[in-house]
C-alpha cells in the first residue's frame, strides 16, 4: 500500500524483515526461493476495532430494538459467561478470535478490553494493541477505575503487549472519569479510542438525560438519580481525545446529524481517525457508515469488525466487500482502510500496513481461483479468493506455504 502493485514480482525476507522486492526473476539462488505461482501478496491486514472476548459466539446477538437493547443482551451474555466454571473462558474466546483473525489475513489488531488476559494476547498470532476500557457514571468510579486500568497497562507493558486507553462511550463515562483516563493516556503516551455517535438514543440521553439509555442505565444500577452524572457531547469528547498522541473515534454512525462533532473531528484529523465496522453498523443501526462524509472531510477511515456479538465472523475482507458492493469505496480504497489507514489509527504505521524494505514481513498471501485479473485489488476482494498463508515477522501464523 506504499506504492503501485508489482506484477511478476519477487520479495525477499531476512530475519523477519522485508529485505528487498522487485519485478522479474529474483536475483537469488533457486534453492533460496519459493514460487507461489498465481498469488496476491498483501500487507498483513489490520483490524482497527475488535472485542475478542465475544469470539465464542456462534452467531450475532439479536439487534432488534437498536443499540440500547443490544447492549442489554451483551451484558446478559457476559454475565452468563462469567459464571461458567473455570477461570479461563474469556481467555479462550480471545485466543479463538486471534486464530480466526490470523486465518483471515490479519496481522495486527486494535482490541477493546474491559479486563485484560495478558497471556491470551501475548501469543504468536497477530500483534495486538489492547485499549483498556473504562466505564463509570458514579463518583466512586473516578478513583477505582483508573487504578485498575493503570495496573492492567503495567501488566501489558511487562508482557511486551502494546497498550491504549478507551473511555467507553459518552453514555457510560462521566466527565470526571474521562478526564482521568485521558490524563493517564497522555502520561504514558498511549493512543486512545472511544465509541461516539453510535445511535439516536445516545443523542437523546446527552440532550435531556432521558430515553432508552437512561432506562437501561437505571436497570443496570449505573445511574445515580440523586447525583446525575455530568455527560459530555461528542464534539467535546473529540476535542479531549485529540490531546492524546493518537486517537480513534469508533463508529461515528450519526455524525452527519452533529455538525459540531464533524467540524471538530476534521480539525484534528492529523491525530484522529474513525474506525468503522460496516456489518455491525448495518445490523444495529440499519444503515452503513457515513464513509463519503468522512472522506470528504479529509478524515482517515479504518476498518474493524467489532465482535461476534454483532457480526457473523471477524473477516476484514468481508467488511471491505460490503463497502465495495454498496458503491461506497473502490477495492483499492477499501484495502487501504484495512491496511495503512488502520495501522495509522492504531499508532502502528511504522510496523504494519505496508510492505517496505526494512519493515516487518507481515504478509497476507491470497490465492485467486483463476489467473490474476488486470485489477489485483478486485481479485483480492473476490469472495472466491482465499487466504492461503499469513506471516508475521516472516513466520507463518496461519495457513501454509507448501
Amino acid at each position: 500500500m506504499a506504492g503501485p502493485p508489482l506484477e511478476q514480482a519477487w520479495l525477499r525476507v531476512e530475519r523477519g524483515l522485508v529485505a528487498a522486492f522487485g519485478r522479474g526473476l529474483p536475483p537469488y539462488p533457486a534453492a533460496e526461493t519459493l514460487d507461489l505461482g498465481d498469488a496476491i501478496v498483501l500487507p498483513g491486514l489490520v483490524n482497527a476495532h475488535t472485542h475478542l472476548e465475544f469470539s465464542e459466539q456462534t452467531e450475532p446477538l439479536d439487534a432488534t430494538g437498536g443499540l440500547p437493547a443490544w447492549i442489554e443482551r451483551v451484558v446478559a451474555a457476559r454475565r452468563a459467561r462469567d459464571v461458567q466454571p473455570g477461570p479461563h473462558v474469556a481467555a479462550a474466546a480471545i485466543r479463538r478470535g486471534l486464530a480466526e483473525s490470523a486465518a483471515g489475513g490479519v496481522t495486527a489488531i486494535g482490541e477493546i478490553a474491559t479486563a485484560v488476559s495478558v497471556a491470551a494476547y501475548a501469543g504468536p498470532g497477530p500483534a495486538v494493541r489492547v485499549f483498556r476500557e473504562g466505564l463509570g457514571l458514579r463518583a466512586a468510579a473516578v478513583e477505582a477505575v483508573p487504578r485498575a486500568i493503570a495496573a492492567d497497562l503495567d501488566r501489558l507493558t511487562a508482557a511486551g503487549v502494546a497498550g491504549g486507553v478507551s473511555p467507553h462511550a459518552p453514555y457510560s463515562v462521566a466527565a470526571p472519569l474521562g478526564r482521568r483516563l485521558l490524563s493517564e493516556a497522555r502520561r504514558r503516551r498511549l493512543p486512545v479510542a472511544m465509541h461516539l455517535l453510535e445511535s439516536e438514543a445516545e443523542a437523546e440521553l446527552l440532550a435531556g438525560g432521558s430515553g432508552p439509555f437512561r432506562r437501561l442505565l437505571e436497570q443496570l444500577g449505573a445511574w445515580d438519580a440523586a447525583e446525575p452524572p455530568t455527560l459530555l457531547p461528542p464534539a467535546e469528547w473529540i476535542g479531549r481525545l485529540a490531546t492524546a498522541r493518537r486517537g480513534i473515534v469508533v463508529h461515528a454512525t450519526h455524525i452527519a446529524r452533529d455538525p459540531a462533532a464533524l467540524a471538530r473531528l476534521a480539525r484534528h484529523r492529523d491525530r484522529l481517525a474513525v474506525a468503522i465496522c460496516p456489518r455491525t453498523t448495518l445490523a444495529i443501526s440499519g444503515s452503513l457508515p457515513p464513509l463519503g462524509l468522512l472522506r470528504e472531510a479529509g478524515i482517515r477511515v479504518a476498518i474493524g469488525t467489532d465482535s461476534r456479538a454483532s457480526n457473523p465472523d471477524l473477516s476484514v475482507l468481508a467488511e471491505c466487500r460490503v463497502l465495495v458492493d454498496a458503491g461506497l469505496a473502490a477495492p483499492e480504497d477499501a484495502l487501504r482502510m484495512a491496511t495503512s489507514h488502520a495501522a495509522w489509527a492504531l499508532g502502528l504505521e511504522r510496523t504494519a500496513g505496508r510492505i517496505t524494505p526494512g519493515g516487518p514481513a507481515d504478509l497476507a498471501i491470497l490465492g485467486p481461483d483463476s489467473a490474476p485479473r488486470s485489477d489485483p485489488f478486485v481479485a483480492a476482494l473476490d469472495p472466491a479468493t482465499l487466504v492461503t498463508a499469513v506471516l508475521r515477522r516472516g513466520r507463518v501464523i496461519a495457513g501454509g506455504l507448501d
